[in-house]
């Protein structure tokens, strides 16, 4: 058919387009496809492809990392979304042009929940721009990279969503939530999927678990207790750490690192819009030891983060790059999308120095006119992190006696937590 053919040629053209672009920025680089797609989070076989011209990423995401690893210029960024938009809105032309008309609902298929129309009719969100207009911007696409017109074109959308009462989460987490092992006891720190709130999570279209038992480098942390040294026992592994904190009465000393894993419970995209930092009290540190869990541990890899400084008067969360040797791993940074294919996790890294705190984060969210508020918390309380300074500090090893034992940090010569 001579429409479903024209299509198809303007799909090509704009996908090949967008490929020479994507082959401009690797080329001047001068690595190989697999170099390059692990400096920047990506399959080396999906980089081929797009740079083949034979795929359209359906997120910004990657193309970002690309562009900033890349060093594109503000105007090759410009570009790259621009075509990247042409491509995507071109190849949905394509899929709505082979798809047959429909009399009668069919089935749903998987990319739409049993709720949605039938592809003849696809809901507002996936909706493919009309072929004689040109592609809008998506305002469900993260972090786009562009110039003000871009800009105010994607906030204009944003802004016209009617907004609604934040959404909260419930105590019962749906079936379908991911789960952690449960191993900590009321009062400690430790990994939770239960959110808290009064909204129904089955009702909410994104799923979240949260972990707090993140140590440093998966082997360095600082747990403050109120027992004199010859009552604790020896340090845990990390995966241990919820048990081995709940029957001691463990605080996080100076720094908790906070997992939070975000999917979406359908193919149809959510935008995570910010992160909030809450502080719910803050004062002087009580009486107790540090104990550094560290074993002289280290490695070459710092992970992108969202660091949290709990001591300045409004925390809020920094995107910070990590790091794998000598190579920078760009920071994320808001907004940006997640479904059930395309998850997400994020590292809050929040340290005091001067105060006992306890604090917790807020997620803003939206998808198809909906928005809300998901609080993230440890189990339903406040995390809880305090200054360890002035406090008596140790590590576990040898003794002057010869056997192991907690002793003073500053008795260690070979480095450790300090």
């Amino acid at each position: 058919m001579p429409i479903r053919d024209d299509a198809n040629a303007n799909a090509q053209a704009d996908a090949d387009d967008f490929a020479a672009l994507l082959r401009r920025l690797k080329d001047r680089t001068d690595r190989s496809y697999g170099s390059l797609a692990r400096r920047v989070d990506m399959n080396t076989s999906t980089l081929h492809r797009y740079c083949a011209g034979e795929a359209v990423p359906q997120d910004f995401a990657p193309l970002e990392r690309l562009a900033t690893f890349c060093g594109a210029t503000p105007q090759e960024r410009l570009d790259l979304h621009r075509l990247w938009l042409s491509a995507v809105a071109a190849r949905q032309r394509v899929r709505t042009a082979d798809a047959p008309e429909y009399a009668t609902p069919a089935p749903a298929p998987d990319k739409h929940s049993p709720s949605s129309p039938p592809p003849s009719s696809p809901p507002p969100a996936s909706s493919p721009p009309d072929a004689s207009s040109p592609p809008r911007p998506w305002y469900r696409r993260p972090r786009v990279l562009a110039p003000t017109a871009v800009a105010c074109a994607l906030l204009a959308t944003v802004g016209g969503i009617s907004a609604l009462p934040d959404d909260r989460s419930s105590e019962a987490a749906d079936a379908s939530r991911p789960t952690s092992p449960r191993t900590t006891a009321a009062g400690a720190p430790g990994r939770s999927a239960e959110p808290s709130g009064t909204q129904p999570a089955a009702d909410l279209p994104l799923t979240w678990s949260v972990d707090s038992l993140v140590w440093d480098k998966g082997c360095d942390h600082d747990y403050v207790i109120g027992k004199p040294p010859t009552q604790v026992p020896p340090p845990p592994v990390e995966q241990d750490a919820g048990l081995w904190a709940a029957t001691q009465g463990a605080v996080h000393g100076r720094q908790t690192k906070v997992r939070i894993s975000v999917q979406g419970r359908s193919s149809t995209a959510v935008v995570l819009k910010a992160l909030r930092v809450r502080v719910v009290s803050r004062g002087t540190p009580g009486a107790g030891s540090a104990y550094a869990m560290g074993q002289g541990c280290g490695s070459d890899l710092t992970p992108r983060r969202f660091a949290v400084n709990l001591d300045a008067d409004r925390p809020i969360a920094r995107p910070k790059d990590g790091a794998d040797g000598q190579r920078a791993i760009p920071a994320v940074h808001f907004p940006y999308r997640v479904s059930a294919e395309d998850p997400e996790e994020l590292l809050v890294d929040a340290t005091t120095q001067t105060y006992d705190a306890r604090w917790y984060l807020e997620l803003e969210w939206s998808s198809q006119g909906r928005t809300g508020t998901i609080r993230v918390d440890d189990d339903g309380r406040p995390f809880h992190t305090t200054g360890i300074e002035r406090m008596p500090h140790y590590w576990y090893g040898t003794n002057d006696a010869g056997e192991r034992a907690w002793v003073p940090l500053d008795s260690y010569g070979g480095g450790g937590s300090v």
